[in-house]
C-alpha cells in the first residue's frame, strides 16, 4: 500500500530531499530503504507521518495561538522555561486527533502488520523534527523515542507524546540557541518495526574515529538489549574498531580493537501493561562475553562504509541485532558533525610537565587538558547549584543536562562509552571529558581541585590537584617536503590515532614492550606455563585478565597483534618498524608472573636481553608468541607494511640463530614481503656492518645504546652525564661508517634517538651522511622536519651558489656592461 495523502509516507517513498516533509531522521531512513537495500544494508520497514499531519493536529486543536503566546511570555521573561514547556506539553497531550489522520495512521499500521506476518506488530515510534540532524543542528536526542509500542491505541498515544516532546525544555532551549523559529519547526513521527534486540543486542556505530577524526576506521559500540542504554551512556559497552581499507579483502579480518565492556544492565520488553520497557541486570556470562562475533562486526563495518559512500560523508549510525532471527539491522543514520569538520592541517598538542596522584581512569573524549574545581551533581534536581566554569562530575547525562554542560570546563561521568550522550555532547561543545570512570561520584568531592587529561591517548586520567601543562598548535600545512624520511617513534597504541594527520613517513620505531607492559601486563612464559605456576597471587590475576580465552597464550597473541595493529593502521601504507621485545631481565620480572622466569643480574643493561633471549630455552616459547602475534598482524589483519626489527644482536652467529627461530614460527625473511631489520647499537654491528647487511634488510641506529657502548659511559649515571655525548667524534664515526657500509650493499639505515630533536647540527650531520630516515617523538617532529629540510637545502644550494658566483665573475671580467645581476641570476 502506498499512501496517496501527504500525511503518511512509507519509507520507500521518501529520501533525503524530503527533510522539510518528514525531518532528517525519517528522510535518512527512507533514503537507505530506497537506495541501499539492494546493496545488502537491512533497514526495518516502516512509515512516517508528515509535517502536514503535525500542523493539522496543532490547528485542529487551536494550539498554534496558545503555543505562540506561551513562547512570547518566555521571551519577555513573564514565565520560566519549565512553566512554558510543561504548559505546552499538557496542551498537546490533551489534543484530539483529526479523524482523517487517525484513519491514515491506523491503515498504515495495519499494512505494516500485514507485511510483517500479521497480528499487532511491536514498533519503535521515533520523533523526527524538521530541524533535527541537519548540518547546522546536530545535537541528537532533543525529542523522544518510544519502544515496544503495540496496537493502534498505543501507537496513536505514542505519536501524540512525540508531538509534545517538540516542546521539552531542552528542545526549546536548543532552538533558541540555534536561532530556529519555534513556529516553523514541525515534527514527523517515524513508525518502524521493532528489531527484537531486547533478546539480542544493539548499539551505535561511526564511520570515523570520534576522538581524532581518523577516517580509516569504523568504531562500533555494543551492549545487550535495546540500544537506548548505549545512547544514554547508562552502560559501559563493548568497543570494536575495524580498519576500512582491508574490508574488501575477504581473507582478512581487520578488527584492530576488541574491548569488552562490563554491560552491567540491559533494557528489555516489560510485561504487559505499564511502561513498555525496563532495565534488568545482565548475567555473569553476558558481562564476560562480547555482544558481537567477528563476522557480525565485519558485516556492520561494511555497511558503515556503504552508507558513508552513499552519503559522501562520515556517518553516525545506530544498529540492532534481532535475538530471534540473528539478523542485523541499521535503525538510524545521520551525518557525523564534529570530527569531519575539524581543520585538517592543524593539531593542538598538550604536554604535562608535572602532575599529582592519579585518581581515576576512563575513556578519553576531546584531546585536551583542563584543571579546575569539581562540581559534583548526582541528580538532575540539583542542576541549579552548578558553578559556571567548574568540572561537572556526575553518574550519566541525558539531553536535560545540556544547558549545564555548556557552562562546564570539563565533564567526568561514572558510566558511558565513546558514543554515549555525555561523549557526543562534549565533542559538540569542544569540552574534554572522561566517561566511564566507574566511581568518580564516590572518589571526587565538591570544590576539589583536579586535572582532567584527555591528551594521552584512548584513556583519560583524573589527577589530584592542578597539573602543570602547556599546549602548542602544530600547522602541518607549513611543514616542508624532505628527501630524508622523517618518521615517528611510537609506543602507545591508544595514542597513535592522534598523529594520523601528521605528514610522517611512517614509524621508525614501534616499541613492542610498551604494549606488553601496559596492555598485556603478563609475562609470556607465565601464560605458556600457567598450569605449573607456583605464585598463586599471580595465577589469580592472570586468570582474571585472560577470562574468555580458552588458551591463555591466545590472550597474549590477540592483545599484542591488535595493539600493534592500531599503530600500523594509523600510518598505513607507510612502513611501521616493530622492534621485538627489548625488556631487561629486571623489567621482565616486574610483569605478572615474571619473577620466577628471570635470572637476577648485576647489570641487566648488558645482560640477558634482546636477541639472546629469542633462541634461549628460557624464553624461546615466549618469543614464539611474539612471532605468532606478528604473523597474525601481517597475514590475518593485513598489515604487510609492518617490518620486524631485532634489538641488541651481538654477533652474526646470533643473527643466524634468531632468523632460524623466526622462520620456525612462520616469519621467514623475504616471504610475504617480510623485511627484517636489526638495531645498530653495539660496536660489533658497525665493525661487521657488511656481514649484518647480508642477513638483514636494514639498520636502525639506536643512538643511546651505541653512544653508551662506544664511549663506555652508563647513560643512566648522573655522575657521568657530561661525558654522554651522541655528537662525540667516535660516535659520529660509527654512524657514518655503518651508513656507508650498508649503502654499499643496498641496505637502508635509519636512526631513532633524541639527538636530532635536541641538536640541529646533529640532524645536519645525519643528512650529510646520507641517512635514509630519522625517527623522532611526535612532539619533536615539526622541528626536526624543518631542520632536515634546511640541511638538505643548504647541501643542494652549495654547489649551485659556487657555480653562479664563478659565472658572474667570468661575465663581469669579459664585459662590464654585458649583463646586470638579475640577468646573471636568471642564467
Amino acid at each position: 500500500m502506498k499512501a496517496k495523502s501527504p500525511r503518511v509516507r512509507w519509507f520507500e517513498d521518501i529520501g533525503r530531499s524530503d527533510v522539510p516533509l518528514v525531518g532528517g531522521k525519517n528522510a535518512s531512513l527512507g533514503e537507505m530503504v530506497r537506495n541501499l537495500g539492494q546493496q545488502g544494508v537491512k533497514v526495518p520497514p516502516g512509515f512516517a507521518t508528515t509535517a502536514d499531519a503535525y500542523w493539522q493536529f496543532i490547528k485542529a486543536n487551536g494550539l498554534d495561538a496558545k503555543i505562540a503566546d506561551s513562547l512570547a511570555a518566555l521571551e519577555a521573561g513573564r514565565a520560566s522555561l519549565a512553566e512554558v514547556g510543561a504548559g505546552i506539553r499538557q496542551e498537546v497531550l490533551r489534543g484530539n486527533w483529526p479523524q482523517d489522520i487517525v484513519d491514515e495512521i491506523r491503515a498504515a499500521y495495519r499494512e505494516l502488520c500485514r507485511r510483517t506476518g500479521g497480528g499487532d506488530v511491536d514498533v519503535a515510534v521515533r520523533s523526527s523534527a524538521t530541524a533535527e540532524d541537519l548540518p547546522d543542528a546536530s545535537f541528537a536526542g532533543q525529542q523522544e523515542t518510544y519502544l515496544n509500542i503495540r496496537g493502534e491505541k498505543a501507537l496513536l498515544e505514542a505519536c501524540r507524546r512525540c508531538f509534545a516532546s517538540l516542546f521539552t525544555d531542552r528542545a526549546i532551549s536548543y532552538r533558541r540557541a540555534k536561532g530556529f523559529d519555534h513556529m516553523k519547526v514541525a515534527l514527523s513521527v517515524g513508525v518502524q518495526r521493532m528489531v527484537r534486540s531486547d533478546l539480542g543486542g544493539a548499539g551505535v556505530m561511526f564511520s570515523i574515529d570520534t576522538e581524532t577524526g581518523f577516517d580509516k576506521i569504523v568504531l562500533i559500540n555494543a551492549a545487550w538489549g535495546l540500544g537506548e542504554n548505549v545512547v544514554q551512556g547508562a552502560v559501559d559497552p563493548d568497543e570494536y574498531q575495524v580498519f576500512k581499507p582491508f574490508l574488501a579483502e575477504p581473507s582478512l579480518t581487520p578488527i584492530i580493537e576488541k574491548k569488552r565492556g562490563d554491560k552491567a544492565k540491559k533494557m528489555i520488553y516489560a510485561a504487559e501493561g505499564g511502561h513498555p520497557t525496563r532495565n534488568v541486570p545482565t548475567s555473569k556470562a553476558e558481562r564476560a562475553s562480547f555482544v558481537l562475533d567477528d563476522r557480525e562486526i565485519l558485516q556492520l563495518a561494511r555497511w558503515a562504509c556503504t552508507i558513508e559512500r552513499h552519503y559522501g560523508q562520515a556517518m553516525d549510525m545506530e544498529w540492532a541485532k534481532d535475538g530471534q532471527s540473528g539478523e542485523l539491522f541499521i535503525v538510524q543514520a545521520r551525518p557525523e558533525t564534529v570530527q569531519s569538520r575539524r581543520e585538517a592541517s592543524t593539531l593542538r598538542s598538550y604536554r604535562i610537565s608535572s602532575k599529582g596522584r592519579r585518581l581515576l581512569t576512563g575513556l578519553s573524549i576531546g584531546d585536551a587538558v583542563v584543571a579546575g574545581r569539581v562540581c559534583l551533581i548526582e541528580s538532575p534536581q540539583d542542576i541549579a547549584r552548578f558553578v559556571d566554569g567548574s568540572i561537572l562530575v556526575t553518574r550519566i547525562t541525558d539531553p536535560d543536562w545540556v544547558p549545564i554542560m555548556k557552562r562546564a570546563a570539563a565533564i567526568v561521568t561514572d558510566h558511558g562509552g565513546r558514543t554515549s550522550h555525555a561523549a557526543i555532547v562534549s565533542r559538540e561543545l569542544g569540552l574534554p571529558a572522561v566517561v566511564g570512570a566507574g566511581n568518580a561520584t564516590e572518589v571526587l568531592h565538591d570544590e576539589q581541585e583536579i586535572t582532567v587529561s584527555c591528551a594521552e591517548g584512548d584513556e583519560g586520567f583524573i589527577y589530584e590537584g592542578r597539573a602543570d601543562f602547556e599546549s602548542t598548535e602544530i600547522d602541518f600545512s607549513k611543514l616542508p617536503e624532505t628527501r630524508t624520511r622523517v618518521m615517528l617513534n611510537m609506543a602507545n597504541p591508544a595514542a597513535s590515532f592522534r598523529w594520523w594527520r601528521m605528514p610522517a613517513d611512517g614509524v621508525g620505531l614501534a616499541r613492542m614492550e610498551f604494549v606488553v607492559s601496559n596492555h598485556i601486563k603478563v609475562h609470556p612464559m607465565a601464560l605458556v606455563r600457567f598450569d605449573t605456576l607456583k605464585d598463586e597471587s599471580a595465577k589469580s590475576k592472570i586468570a582474571e585478565l585472560t577470562a574468555g580465552y580458552a588458551d591463555k597464550t591466545e590472550y597474549f597473541v590477540d592483545r599484542l597483534s591488535r595493539g600493534l595493529a592500531r599503530i600500523a593502521a594509523a600510518f598505513h601504507p607507510n612502513p611501521v618498524i616493530v622492534r621485538m621485545s627489548d625488556f631487561k631481565t629486571n623489567e621482565y620480572a616486574g610483569l605478572i608472573g615474571g619473577a620466577g622466569f628471570e635470572p637476577k643480574e648485576e647489570n641487566p643493561m648488558l645482560g640477558f636481553r634482546g636477541a639472546s633471549r629469542y633462541y634461549s630455552p628460557r624464553y624461546r616459547e615466549g618469543f614464539a608468541l611474539e612471532c605468532r602475534a606478528i604473523r597474525r598482524l601481517r597475514e590475518e589483519l593485513g598489515f604487510r607494511n609492518v617490518i620486524v626489527m631485532i634489538p641488541f644482536c651481538r654477533s652474526t652467529k646470533e643473527a643466524d640463530r634468531v632468523l632460524a627461530v623466526m622462520a620456525e614460527n612462520g616469519l621467514r625473511r623475504g616471504e610475504n614481503d617480510l623485511q627484517v631489520y636489526v638495531m645498530c647499537e653495539i660496536p660489533s654491528n658497525v665493525i661487521l656492518a657488511g656481514s649484518f647487511a647480508e642477513r638483514f634488510d636494514g639498520f636502525s641506529i639506536g643512538s643511546n645504546d651505541l653512544t653508551q657502548l662506544t664511549l663506555g659511559v652508563d647513560r643512566d649515571s648522573a655522575e657521568l652525564a657530561e661525558l654522554f655525548d651522541e655528537q662525540d667524534a667516535a660516535v659520529k664515526w660509527m654512524i657514518r661508517n655503518v651508513i656507508d657500509e650498508a649503502h654499499k650493499v643496498g641496505a637502508k639505515v635509519g636512526l631513532c634517538g633524541q639527538a636530532p630533536s635536541d641538536h640541529p647540527e646533529f640532524a645536519e650531520f645525519l643528512v650529510e651522511c646520507g641517512i635514509d630516515s630519522i625517527s623522532v617523538s611526535p612532539d619533536s617532529f615539526p622541528a626536526v622536519k624543518q631542520r632536515v629540510a634546511q640541511s638538505e637545502k643548504a647541501r643542494s644550494a652549495g654547489p649551485r651558489q659556487v657555480l653562479c658566483g664563478t659565472l658572474k665573475g667570468l661575465l663581469r671580467a669579459g664585459d662590464e656592461g654585458a649583463a646586470d645581476d638579475r640577468e646573471i641570476d636568471r642564467l
